[in-house]
C-alpha cells in the first residue's frame, strides 16, 4: 500500500501512478479524499519484480519529497479486509453539529456491532449534514438506537439501507399544512369568516390526535358557512411556502423524481400549488361552494389519516415506483400511517408522538434539508439550479 500526503494541487494523482508505471505494478484499489486542501490518496498494487521492491520505495519517497509530500509504503499479502454483513447510510443533521453529538452517534453505531467505513459531509448550510456509510449491522436495530440517541443529543438522524435503489427513480410526498406551507389553510379561511380562534383551536387537538380528524374537520368547515368565494383567491395568495420548499421540490423534479402531495385541507388551495410548483400529484378535501358562498360542508370522500396512506399507495402504483421506493413527509397525527406506509417516513417539524413513530425527523425549519436524507448533497443541489438557469 502506497500512501501519499500533504497539501493538494492538479497532478498529484497522476505524478504518483506515472512513477509507480516504471515498475510494472498492477493497480488493485485506489482511494483518494482531499479535505481542506489537505489530499489523502491511497493506492494498493501489486509487488513489483523480484529485487525491485526497495527500488520502488526510494523512487516513490523521492518523489513525493520533489513535490513537497509525504510518503508511507507498506508491504503485506491479500486485498482489503471484507466489510462486515448489513449495509446502512446514516445521515445526521445538526445546527450546529457538535463534537460531543459526533461522538454519541458514532459510539451509538460501534455500540450496535456496526462499523464506519466512510464519512462524507453532503452540506455546510442550511444546516452541517454527513453521512456515514454503516456495515457489520442491520439497519432496522441501528436506526432504533440512533433514533433514541438523536433525540437526547438534539441533532436529526435518519438510517436508510445502503444499496443501488439510493439513487433509483422515487416518488416523495407531502402533507401541505405546516409541511409544505408554513400555514393551516383552514386557518387563514377562518381569518376573513371572522372564527379564527375557534378554529384554531380544533386544528390543534386534531393535530395532537385528540379528536377524530372526519369530525373535527366537519366542525371546522361548518364555522365557513357563508363566507363569499372571493376569500378563495385572498387565501392563495396568503399561503407562504415553507423555506427550502422551491428548491426541494425543483432538485427532486430534475433527478427524474415524481412530487405530490396529499391534504386534509381543500382543493381550492391544493390544486394552486400544484400547478404552481410542478407537482405529479395532489388530492385534497374540497369545500361546497353554492351560489358564490361556502356552503359549511365540504364534497367526496375525506382525505383523513388512513386516506392519506391509501393516496400514497395509489400514487406510487400511477408512477411505477414501489411503496419502498416511496418518501413520505409530514407533521401531524394525520400523517401517521402514511409516514409507516412510506419506505422513508420523515417527521418534519412534527408533534412529538409523530417524532417518535416516524423513522427519521427532521427539526429545522428547512423542507430542502430532506435531500440531505436522499443522499443528495448542497454541491448538487447547486450545480443543479445553476443547471436550470442555464437553461
Amino acid at each position: 500500500m502506497v500512501k501519499i500526503f500533504g497539501k493538494d494541487r492538479p497532478g498529484i494523482t497522476a505524478g504518483l501512478f506515472d512513477t509507480l508505471a516504471a515498475y510494472a505494478v498492477d493497480v488493485v484499489d485506489i482511494e483518494q479524499v482531499v479535505t481542506r486542501g489537505r489530499i489523502v490518496l491511497c493506492a494498493l498494487v501489486t509487488a513489483p519484480p523480484s529485487g525491485l521492491e526497495g527500488d520502488l520505495r526510494a523512487t516513490v519517497h523521492s518523489w513525493a519529497e520533489s513535490v513537497k509530500l509525504q510518503a508511507e509504503i507498506i508491504s503485506g499479502h491479500g486485498d482489503n479486509r471484507p466489510r462486515g454483513l448489513g449495509r446502512s447510510l446514516v445521515t445526521v443533521l445538526g445546527h450546529p453539529l457538535t463534537a460531543e453529538s459526533t461522538a454519541a452517534i458514532a459510539a451509538c453505531i460501534t455500540g450496535t456491532g456496526g462499523n464506519i467505513d466512510r464519512v462524507f459531509r453532503l452540506a455546510k448550510y442550511p444546516v452541517t449534514a454527513v453521512e456515514f456509510a454503516v456495515s457489520g449491522t442491520e439497519t432496522e436495530p441501528l436506526r432504533t438506537a440512533l433514533a433514541t440517541q438523536a433525540h437526547a443529543l438534539g441533532v436529526d438522524v435518519a438510517v436508510v439501507a445502503a444499496g443501488l435503489h439510493r439513487r433509483a427513480q422515487r416518488l416523495v410526498v407531502m402533507d401541505v399544512d405546516s409541511t409544505l406551507i408554513q400555514d393551516e389553510v383552514i386557518e387563514l379561511f377562518a381569518a376573513h369568516a371572522g372564527c379564527e380562534e375557534e378554529v384554531a383551536a380544533v386544528t390543534t387537538a386534531a393535530m395532537r390526535g385528540e379528536l377524530d380528524f372526519e369530525e373535527s374537520l366537519h366542525a371546522r368547515v361548518a364555522l365557513l358557512k357563508d363566507l363569499d368565494v372571493s376569500a378563495v383567491d385572498k387565501v392563495r395568495t396568503e399561503v407562504r411556502l415553507t423555506p427550502g420548499a422551491r428548491t426541494l421540490i425543483r432538485t427532486l423534479k430534475r433527478l427524474g423524481y415524481q412530487v405530490g402531495v396529499v391534504s386534509g385541507g381543500f382543493t381550492q388551495v391544493t390544486d394552486d400549488l400544484k400547478e404552481r410548483l410542478g407537482l405529479d400529484f395532489a388530492h385534497a378535501n374540497t369545500l361546497e361552494i353554492v351560489d358564490g358562498r361556502l356552503t359549511g360542508k365540504v364534497t367526496g370522500e375525506i382525505v383523513d389519516r388512513a386516506g392519506k396512506a391509501r393516496l400514497l399507495r395509489r400514487f406510487a402504483a400511477e408512477a411505477g415506483v414501489p411503496l419502498e421506493q416511496t418518501v413520505a413527509i409530514g407533521d401531524g397525527a394525520n400523517d401517521l400511517d402514511m409516514l409507516n406506509a412510506a419506505g422513508l417516513g420523515v417527521a418534519f417539524n412534527a408533534k412529538p408522538m409523530v417524532r417518535e413513530a416516524a423513522h427519521t425527523a427532521v427539526n429545522v425549519p428547512f423542507l430542502d434539508t430532506v435531500l440531505y436524507l436522499l443522499g443528495i448533497t448542497r454541491e448538487e443541489v447547486e450545480a443543479a439550479d445553476m443547471h436550470l438557469d442555464q437553461d
